[in-house]
């Protein structure tokens, strides 16, 4: 008998054409083609659209599990909140796990936060497949006429990203506890944010990543594309990323004043 072993991401078929899956109790549907790690400058081209009052500016923040996606989004929510009118949606596999961390740690008001249940692969929600996002954005658009709504993914692996016609402005979250190899790695998301976040800078030294390292690796993976050094948890680089967004609202929408 012979055995074949696999560690993730070395089947070089998989990366090399689109393939398609199914997972029970979801429909299948089929992933994009990666022939290289993405380039900052071939990512997908912003949506030009004028329904800002049908659908509020909307922020996608994604990335892998634990990379601290939640604790950014309590950070902006607290930072933001008192000058500007937010929402904001949740994604969760099978659960409403993140969206009642943010409601009992009173992120937002209640009623301004919704939990979308994606089921299967949580980057089709945000992708393939975005309808449920979409809907829940502008319902809640709707009601509270919001300047921006953050969507918030699931965690997934280093090739999910937004569509662009879900998310005007797309922020990308890893962490120092992955290793500083994990710029270097690439993905949409890391190559083709419009803003990376590496968080946790705190835990550099205990896990032995090199920030400079990884300083110089996502600038060469992201062509320069802004990166911003974080600790979410603790409001460090919370401000700078709040800053970002803010600028990217009054690029995009008409009559916009911070």
């Amino acid at each position: 008998m012979s055995l074949v072993l696999y560690t993730a991401g070395s089947m070089d078929d998989a990366s090399s054409q689109g393939h398609h899956h199914h997972h029970h109790g979801d429909h299948g549907h089929t992933h994009e083609a990666m022939e290289h790690p993405g380039k900052f400058t071939a990512g997908d081209k912003p949506v030009l659209r004028t329904d800002w009052k049908q659908r509020a500016f909307t922020v996608g923040i994604g990335g892998p599990v634990g990379s601290g996606k939640t604790a950014l989004v309590l950070a902006l929510c607290k930072h933001l909140r008192e000058a500007h009118a937010i929402c904001v949606v949740t994604n969760d596999i099978f659960t409403r796990e993140d969206w009642e961390f943010l409601v009992k740690n009173k992120a937002l008001p209640e009623e301004r936060m919704r939990a979308v249940e994606t089921g299967g692969c949580p980057h089709a929600a945000i992708r393939e497949d975005y309808s449920l996002n979409m809907e829940t954005v502008k319902e809640l658009t709707k009601k509270f006429q919001p300047e921006l709504v953050i969507i918030e993914s699931g965690g997934d692996n280093l090739a999910a990203n937004f569509s662009a016609e879900l998310a005007d402005y797309i922020i990308y979250v890893i962490d120092v506890a992955g290793g500083d190899k994990v710029p270097r790695k690439g993905g949409p998301g890391v190559t083709q944010s419009d803003l990376l976040v590496i968080n946790k800078t705190d835990l550099a030294e205990a896990v032995g990543a090199d920030l400079k390292v990884m300083d110089r690796e996502s600038a060469m993976m992201r062509d320069g594309g802004p990166t911003i050094f974080a600790q979410a948890k603790h409001n460090i680089g919370v401000p700078e990323i709040a800053e970002l967004i803010l600028s990217a609202v009054k690029q995009s929408v008409p009559h916009h004043t911070q």
